[in-house]
């Protein structure tokens, strides 16, 4: 059976999101993040008018070889985080590409700390959820 690679983690999570130095709430989730185990790295940014993207600026050998297997050819550079927006409560929604499964899942991102963003979507409303905390890098 083939192992579950991190890429394939980010979209399937329940939110758990415990802030220990309040960030406020229209403080935009702008930079250069790593995932948990630091296999990538996204930067996000604006990309049009209150809409933020992020895109794969590093990923290591392993996520490339995964991205690879599931027919991505060129991961750094991929817009992984896709036209989020405010959506109140420090919260940010958009659509996030997972390349392992060639598909883009409804999402949603919080700056829990300055240097931390949670990261939560689901596969199917709100089943089969999963969350994770990126770190910031740079």
């Amino acid at each position: 059976m083939k192992r579950l690679s991190p890429l394939l983690a980010l979209p399937i999570a329940a939110t758990a999101i415990v802030a220990a130095v309040p960030v406020p709430d229209s403080t935009p989730p702008i930079g250069r993040w790593a995932n948990p185990r630091h296999t990538l790295e996204v930067e996000t940014h604006a990309c049009g008018p209150s809409t933020l993207c992020g895109a794969i600026v590093w990923a290591d050998s392993t996520a490339q070889s995964d991205a690879r297997d599931a027919g991505v050819q060129r991961l750094v550079g991929m817009q992984l985080l896709q036209g989020y927006r405010a959506a109140g409560g420090g919260e940010w929604s958009g659509r996030v590409y997972v390349p392992d499964m060639g598909r883009t899942f409804p999402s949603h991102i919080r700056l829990t700390t300055p240097d931390t963003l949670t990261i939560a979507g689901c596969l199917m409303g709100h089943l089969f959820c999963k969350s994770q905390t990126w770190r910031r890098v740079g």
